[in-house]
Parts: structure tokens; C-alpha cells; sequence
């Protein structure tokens, strides 16, 4: 063996002598390398810079003038699609339902379209009635021991107090006047010749229909058709579907991809061409996110995504960089503050309550003074649109509207002659809206019965997703008086994982900063945070979220900067109805508070659609470009690529 070669022994690995030596870790302070520290070499700005060289080499048509012609704006929501080119004036709107033919035996007997409100226990209940014998005007008693009756009467005594301080009279026996009318109106019947809203029913059509056709559908139940809603709130129907999350994509596809062939001209070969703005919820589950976002980018194979939260479209809509949004849609509301073109996360609330409430409650309440319509069945769509329709013509929430009214609505059942009714109503045009703030009339755990998260246990993401991840400084303000007492400050022990600070009050009743635990599920607090912050009225929601954003100076700042949008900000008395109750709860508790403020949307553009104008703006600018994700992006990287593209996940 030559020399200076050693032996090898048993505890080593024994291999062959080499004059490999190993390097020395290499001295930070003397290297000089750029590798992957300039914006320009990363992977995003090489698929931007081969993008930008595609443009060129492609032939320019003289559609490609217009911009944000081949970008397409996505609102989804739980009663209406709205979808159109980022260069339109206004969105294509759609009720975002399908009918899809199946097995007769197996269809399903329709349902009501909610079911949270309080109902009476009976067909017929005893009314609450003013004491004549009391000089008290705005007094109100209770005749009956029903819960209905009980809960009716704390409604009835919040209105009587506005009316009271607003100085308003309240008419004498109203409710037995308009019951004594409404009981003995028999309707006129319209001909046909004299109808021109007369509709086209559908008896037995194609085997899927969408939207409208959906809609007209004269006995779904009969034709074997199950109609059913796709998304709900902030993510999709569960209790409609079960757990086949990809039936309830391939709804969403296909209401998406008739609205685009037949009101917009785009066809499916065409997709490739076309970039795609979707707007999330604020508070959104990121399972919601991945299979919507998988939808568009791989199954129907558009050019690129981008994401954004509604509460911030809705600024970019309004032409505002600092705002408190309130999103009244059709089954949930939605809270959010908005800094710089950002959200504050931890201002971000939901509320299980939007305008189907509002409808079901008017429902409730005009069959309590005899809603001369009798066969009325909300489980019926024509029959949910007559309910719809009065909704938006005699509901206010301004207390100078109350008065013994006269109103006119027209039923057009399938194959029948169309019938015109006179409604005489008293308060129930105010008492419906007034739902949102008085919560007490709604019962949540049927709304929430039937619905789950669409997350697999067996499927996980880089980007895990917790129950806590959920909750914020908003809610657990909202629910800090149902959670369990907190040891005093002075005598807290260390935390041991992760915590978060809250305002509490000490012994001396010292506001002072409190630290408590947030563990990543229900029980870290005591109670489901989530689902009791949900329970909130409206005003005080809007309060809290602004408590979450900081101090006196930031609650000042965002209630003077309030922006009601979806489709109940139409309420006549919107405005009045929250700036004066906000500012009942403002002034006690905020420091130099001078007045709460809603801002109203710009001239011409309907509430209902400022968040879909914000996307198309967004759509449309320069700065967009660096938040495309493309398909190759979402392939390689998955939800981990939008994160890195969006701010908000």
C-alpha cells in the first residue's frame, strides 16, 4: 500500500481515497452574487416579460382597442351572477340558480327559499294591540303568551320609541283597519290582452335550464326537475348538494358558461383568451377559493385570474381609499374596514341575516293583518317574486313613511290569468327592514342546520386553514360578554402559545388591555365566536368593526366614512336608518364622536353593482399586470401562487 494512505476502519464508511476536499462554508461578507435578489429575476417578472412579448407578436384586431374588452368580471352571489367585460358599463345580471332534470321518484319537494325567521305557532295569532285605555300612545301590550307575540312587542316598542322621539303620531286601531280591508278585497283579474308582463312558463324544457328559464319553471316538483342554488353566503350550498362539491361546480360552470355564449357572445374555444377578475368574499374559506379559482384557470381554461375581496372592489367602485363597507346581500352582511386600498383584517364580520329576511319577515307580517293573496307559497318562485316586489316598493326605514296606506301588487300564476290586489299596511313596511337591526326575530340555528365546510381531511394545501383563522378582533369583541370572566390583569400567569389582546375592565373598572389565549378551535373561548358574532344587529356590528381598526381617532374616522352597497341599500330610509342608530351608540362611548356619515355611491351607479364596478376598474388599470396568476403559475405553485399574488390570503 503506498504511503500515506491510511486504513480504513470498521466504523467508517470505507470508501475509496480521494483528493476531494470539502469546502469551507463560504464568508457571507465577502460574497457578491445577485442571484434571485432583484424583482426582475424572479418567476413572476420572467412570465410577465414572456406575456408581454406574446402581445406584441400576436395580430392586434380592433376589438383589443377597447381596454378591459378581453377581461372578464366574476361576481358570484347566493341570489344573482353578475358577469360581464371589464369595458361595459353594467354587469349582465342572473339569477345564479339551475335546473337540472332527474329522476321524477327521486326530486325533491321544493322548500321555502329561508328559514330563519320566527314564526307565530299558529295559522292564527293575537295581534298586539295599543292600549286604547292608556293615555300613552306609543304604549303597546301583549295578548298572548306565544314567544312570537313576545318578541313582536319589544320589535314594536323600538319603533314606538323612534316614533316618540321623532315626535310622530301613531294612528289609532291601524292593525284592525287594515285587516278588516284586507280580509274582505276579492282581486281583479287582468286579461290577457291587457297583461303586457305576462311570462312564458315552461312545462317540460330542456334537460338543464339556467336562470330565468330556471325560474319559470311552472311545476319543477311535477316536470322532474331539481332546482337548486350553487352558492350561499360566503361559500357554496352545502345543504342543497350534500357533500358533491363537484356537482356543485359543475352548476357554477355551467350558469357561467350560458351567461357568457348567450348574453355576451363568448364561447367556450374562445376562454383561452380571456383573463378573469374574480371577487371573494371578505371573509372567505380558502377550500371556497381553491376549488372556484380551479375552475376557471384549469376546467374551463381562461388565460389568468385575479382575485379580490369584495369590501375592496367596492372602494375602487366609489372612488375611496379609507371606508367602512357594509355589503347587505341577500343571505348574509358583511363588516370590513378598508385603510390605503387595504382591509384590516381583523375588522372583518359577517352576519347570518341579508335581504331574504327582510322578505320573509314582510311575508310573516302582512299575513297577520290578512295579506289578501291567500295561496301564497314562498316555496314558490313566482310567488317568492310577488313577495320580492313588494319588498322593493313599499319597505322604508324612515318613520315619516307609516301611515295607512294603499298598495297594489300583481300574481301571475302558471297558465292563469294574471290577478291585480290592493294591500293596505300599516308599520309592517318599516317593521320588515327593521329585522337587521333587531335580530331577536331570527332563528339561526335553523339557517345554519345543513350546511359544512367542503375541506377533505385526507387533502391538504402549503397553506393550512384552522377554525381560529376565522375569528377576528371584531368578534371577539362583539362576544366578550358571553365568554367566561377573565382573571384580573395583576394576576394573569404567562400565556403559553398564541394569544391576542383585548380591552377589558379591571377591578377599579380601568380599561386596560387584557391577553388572553386563541386556541384554533371553537373551545379556545368558551363559545363558537364565529357563530355568536353572527347574532349581531347591524349598527352594532358596524360599531365594533370600527372598534377593531384602533382607538377613538379610527372609530371617528371610519364611522364618517360609511358605504352601505347590495341590494338592501335600495331601502328607502337606508341612510337615515343607520347613521341615527349609529350614532346613538357613537356618542356615549366615543370621545369628540360629531357626526356618523354614509357616504352615498356615485351618481347613476346602483349599490347592488359598486362591487363589480370596482373590479372592472381594477381590471382595467396598469398596475394589474403584476397580479395575473396563469395557468402554469397555479399548476406549479397551487394556492400558494395566488397567496403570493393576492394580499388578502
Amino acid at each position: 500500500m503506498p504511503r500515506g494512505i491510511p486504513n480504513a476502519r470498521r466504523d467508517e464508511d470505507g470508501v475509496r481515497y480521494t483528493t476531494f476536499n470539502v469546502p469551507m462554508a463560504p464568508n457571507p461578507k465577502n460574497m457578491v452574487s445577485n442571484y434571485l435578489k432583484s424583482e426582475s429575476q424572479s418567476m413572476w417578472a420572467r412570465n410577465t416579460q414572456k406575456k408581454a412579448k406574446a402581445r406584441q407578436d400576436d395580430a392586434v384586431t380592433p376589438q383589443d382597442f377597447r381596454r378591459g374588452s378581453q377581461i372578464i368580471v366574476i361576481h358570484p352571489g347566493s341570489r344573482v351572477l353578475r358577469i360581464g367585460k371589464a369595458s361595459d358599463v353594467f354587469p349582465v345580471a342572473v339569477p345564479n340558480v339551475v335546473a337540472r332534470k332527474i329522476n321524477p321518484a327521486s326530486a325533491a319537494p321544493p322548500t321555502t327559499f329561508v328559514e330563519g325567521i320566527y314564526r307565530p305557532r299558529g295559522d292564527t295569532v293575537p295581534k298586539q294591540e295599543e292600549d286604547s285605555q292608556n293615555k300613552d300612545e306609543y304604549a303597546v301590550t301583549v295578548t298572548s303568551d306565544d314567544p312570537f307575540d313576545e318578541k313582536m312587542a319589544e320589535v314594536t316598542i323600538s319603533l314606538r320609541d323612534r316614533m316618540r322621539f321623532y315626535k310622530l303620531r301613531v294612528t289609532p286601531n291601524a292593525a284592525n283597519v287594515a285587516s278588516t280591508f284586507n280580509e274582505q278585497f276579492q282581486p281583479e283579474i287582468i286579461a290577457e290582452h291587457n297583461d303586457p308582463y305576462q311570462l312564458e312558463w315552461i312545462k317540460n324544457g330542456a334537460d338543464v335550464l339556467v336562470g330565468d328559464k330556471a325560474l319559470r319553471l311552472a311545476d319543477p316538483q311535477h316536470s322532474g326537475y331539481a332546482v337548486r342554488w350553487p352558492i350561499r353566503g360566503s361559500n357554496f350550498n352545502t345543504r342543497d348538494y350534500g357533500s358533491s362539491v363537484q356537482t356543485i361546480l359543475a352548476d357554477v360552470e355551467t350558469v357561467i358558461q350560458h351567461t357568457l355564449r348567450d348574453r355576451l357572445g363568448v364561447n367556450p374555444r374562445d376562454y383561452k383568451d380571456y383573463s378573469v377578475v374574480l371577487v371573494l368574499p371578505d371573509l372567505y374559506d380558502r377550500a371556497y377559493v381553491r376549488e372556484f379559482v380551479n375552475l376557471l384557470l384549469v376546467t374551463m381554461g381562461f388565460k389568468q385570474l385575479c382575485a379580490q375581496q369584495e369590501s375592496l372592489a367596492a372602494t375602487y367602485g366609489a372612488g375611496l381609499s379609507n371606508a367602512c363597507v357594509v355589503d347587505i346581500g341577500a343571505v348574509k352582511t358583511s363588516v370590513a374596514c378598508i385603510e390605503e386600498g387595504l382591509i384590516i383584517p381583523e375588522t372583518r364580520l359577517n352576519l347570518n341575516m341579508g335581504g331574504d329576511d327582510i322578505t320573509e319577515f314582510l311575508y310573516v307580517l302582512l299575513n297577520r293583518i290578512h295579506f289578501p293573496y291567500r295561496d301564497i307559497n314562498l316555496a314558490r318562485s313566482y310567488d317568492w317574486s310577488v313577495m320580492e316586489d313588494l319588498k322593493s316598493r313599499v319597505c322604508s326605514l324612515s318613520e315619516v313613511d307609516i301611515a295607512l296606506n294603499l298598495y297594489d301588487f300583481v300574481v301571475r300564476q302558471p297558465f292563469k290569468p294574471a290577478e291585480k290586489y290592493l294591500l293596505r299596511a300599516y308599520d309592517e313596511i318599516i317593521l320588515a327592514p327593521m329585522v337587521l337591526f333587531e335580530p331577536r326575530m331570527v332563528q339561526f340555528n335553523q339557517k345554519e342546520a345543513g350546511l359544512h365546510s367542503i375541506s377533505h381531511p385526507d387533502v391538504s394545501d402549503e397553506i393550512l386553514e384552522h377554525h381560529g383563522d376565522q375569528i377576528t378582533t371584531a368578534m371577539i369583541i362583539s362576544t366578550q360578554h358571553l365568554m367566561p370572566a377573565i382573571p384580573a390583569v395583576k394576576a394573569q400567569p404567562p400565556q403559553e402559545g398564541p394569544t391576542i389582546e383585548i380591552m377589558a375592565l379591571d377591578e377599579s373598572g380601568k380599561s386596560v388591555k387584557t391577553i388572553i389565549p386563541t386556541a384554533k378551535n371553537v373551545g379556545g373561548f368558551g363559545i363558537d365566536v364565529c357563530s355568536e358574532a353572527s347574532k349581531l344587529p347591524l349598527d352594532v356590528a358596524i360599531f365594533n368593526s370600527a372598534r377593531a381598526a384602533g382607538g377613538d381617532e379610527k372609530i371617528r374616522k371610519y364611522l364618517q366614512a360609511v358605504l352601505v352597497i347590495g341590494g338592501s341599500a335600495n331601502i328607502p330610509g337606508m341612510t337615515h336608518g343607520v347613521e341615527s342608530r349609529l350614532q346613538a351608540i357613537a356618542t356615549p362611548l366615543v370621545a369628540d364622536m360629531e357626526r356618523v356619515q354614509i357616504i352615498p355611491p356615485p351618481k347613476e351607479v346602483d349599490p347592488t353593482v359598486l362591487a363589480w364596478k370596482g373590479a372592472a376598474v381594477l381590471g382595467k388599470m396598469d398596475s394589474v399586470s403584476e397580479l395575473w396568476v396563469t395557468q402554469s403559475d397555479w399548476d406549479m405553485l397551487g394556492l400558494r401562487g395566488l397567496k403570493e399574488r393576492c394580499f388578502f390570503l
